[in-house]
């Protein structure tokens, strides 16, 4: 969300493959969960002004998504782009339109 928003996106769709952590983001009462930070972090993103909508979407429903994700497990930890020309990405984002 940090990224749409310096990026300039005022209309964003969140979507998550984990109904349980939609239900999570989306619950006022995080207080006493381990992630309670990023949360509270998601929270207060939201409180900017922007339109941002959090949705649960089957893995199947977003293979580009899912491809990122997988990818993620290859990365060290931070933040890591990929250039829309990478063929992977080509075919699932094809896929997915």
């Amino acid at each position: 969300l940090q990224l749409a928003w310096d990026t300039g996106f005022r209309r964003v769709c969140v979507q998550i493959d984990s109904h349980c952590a939609v239900q999570l983001l989306q619950s006022t009462d995080s207080s006493d969960h381990h992630y309670m930070a990023t949360i509270s972090r998601f929270h207060e993103l939201l409180k900017r002004d922007w339109e941002v909508s959090v949705n649960h979407v089957y893995r199947e429903g977003n293979r580009c998504a899912d491809f990122l994700a997988d990818q993620g497990h290859n990365f060290s930890f931070g933040f890591h782009s990929f250039p829309i020309s990478d063929p992977m990405l080509y075919h699932w984002i094809l896929y997915d339109s």
